[in-house]
């Protein structure tokens, strides 16, 4: 079936978007597709990173084109605990996603990429601009992403603030450090995030597991290269930074299949509660949406996507909600550790959000992290705050 100028319009140009514009592309090369986006590219300014258990295999063609750097294992560190992973891991850049997203579409007869465009109203069947135009599809996706509501109840943030650094060749980092934590803790879960892209080049990150969504660029900034100075890396130039600030809340809306408009990525909860990482649900939800027909007032492919989340996402939250609120901030670090004494399969089934009741079990089952406050887990179950 199709109505109108598009077959699928997605207002808004980030991950979700591009990812489901090649998944359409991959499925049917002459689905007419339209992405609308108020900034000059795709993306943003953003670097998304992945384990290779997050991508299925029908959906390696369309995401290989986009990696920018992978690596056999990654790292963690804690005050008490440190750990090689060997689940390969990988990342995403938004200039790679922009190139290659925007080469896409131009091949596909009927397809347009609106950029520097502003979607001043968006409905179910039609997405009006701001230079007066109106753009109409058979299915409109608005994947516009998270707001920052600092106050809003039943939610932290995690936020950072990462450099990418030209450096001299020699550097210590092989592979990824996804979490040390082996730093002073404040303003919550602290941590160092590290990614070796190339001999010469280092992307690293101070995140945050806060409960505001206040952000100190100037001091990270000065965080991130004393961490570097004191690994004995000797920075030749900051090349870009970038920062995010995203809500982790544990009472946000699910995946409705049935909304028209279409909502998708972080708006619709299509994200990792806990960890905040997107890709792998945006994946899912690409291929749930090429397998569409999109005529459909709710496709099952994207019924049993909802389905997929709901099975996940309660426990999920229960984990984000006693993370913010059964410990002090300044003992948040506890939880990180102690989860990352789990078997590495089990570890890998959480960052993809495909838990099995024995996993969910194990998890939350013994002793406790330090730190945990009975006093808290008591306002937890009776419904006050901490």
């Amino acid at each position: 079936m199709r109505d109108g100028d598009f077959d699928v319009i997605f207002v808004g140009g980030g991950l979700a978007s591009s990812l489901g514009a090649l998944a359409l592309a991959a499925r049917d090369p002459s689905a007419r597709t339209a992405i609308v986006e108020r900034d000059a590219r795709l993306g943003g300014n953003h670097t998304w990173c992945f384990h290779a258990a997050d991508v299925p295999d029908e959906a390696r063609a369309w995401i290989e084109p986009l990696v920018v750097a992978r690596w056999p294992g990654y790292h963690v560190h804690f005050p008490g605990r440190t750990r090689r992973l060997g689940s390969p891991y990988a990342c995403i850049d938004s200039a790679r996603l922009h190139a290659v997203v925007s080469e896409r579409l131009a091949t596909m007869p009927g397809s347009a990429l609106f950029l520097e465009s502003e979607a001043r109203t968006v409905d179910a069947h039609q997405v009006a601009l701001g230079d007066g135009r109106t753009l109409r599809a058979t299915l409109v996706v608005r994947a516009t992403g998270p707001g920052t509501d600092g106050g809003a109840r039943d939610r932290g943030f995690q936020k950072f603030v990462g450099l990418e650094l030209a450096v001299a060749p020699g550097h210590p980092f092989s592979e990824p450090v996804v979490f040390d934590a082996r730093i002073a803790q404040r303003d919550g879960f602290r941590f160092m995030y590290v990614l070796p892209l190339a001999p010469d080049r280092l992307l690293v990150e101070e995140t945050f597991f806060s409960d505001t969504p206040a952000l100190d660029e100037a001091a990270s900034r000065d965080a991130v290269l004393a961490y570097a100075a004191e690994h004995g890396v000797r920075v030749r130039e900051v090349v870009r930074s970038e920062r995010g600030v995203l809500p982790m809340p544990w009472a946000d809306a699910d995946f409705d299949p049935a909304a028209r408009p279409l909502v998708a990525g972080y708006e619709a909860g299509l994200f990792h509660p806990v960890t905040g990482y997107s890709l792998p649900q945006a994946v899912r939800f690409a291929i749930a949406l090429a397998e569409s027909d999109l005529g459909r007032r709710t496709p099952s492919p994207l019924v049993a996507l909802a389905r997929r989340q709901r099975a996940q996402r309660p426990f999920l939250r229960l984990l984000t909600r006693m993370l913010f609120t059964c410990f002090a901030p300044e003992r948040r670090v506890s939880v990180l550790e102690h989860f990352h004494r789990l078997p590495e399969p089990l570890i890998a089934r959480f960052y993809a959000a495909e838990l099995g009741p024995l996993d969910r079990a194990r998890i939350v089952l013994g002793r406790p992290p330090d730190g945990f406050s009975l006093g808290r887990a008591l306002g937890l179950t009776t419904g006050g705050s901490p």
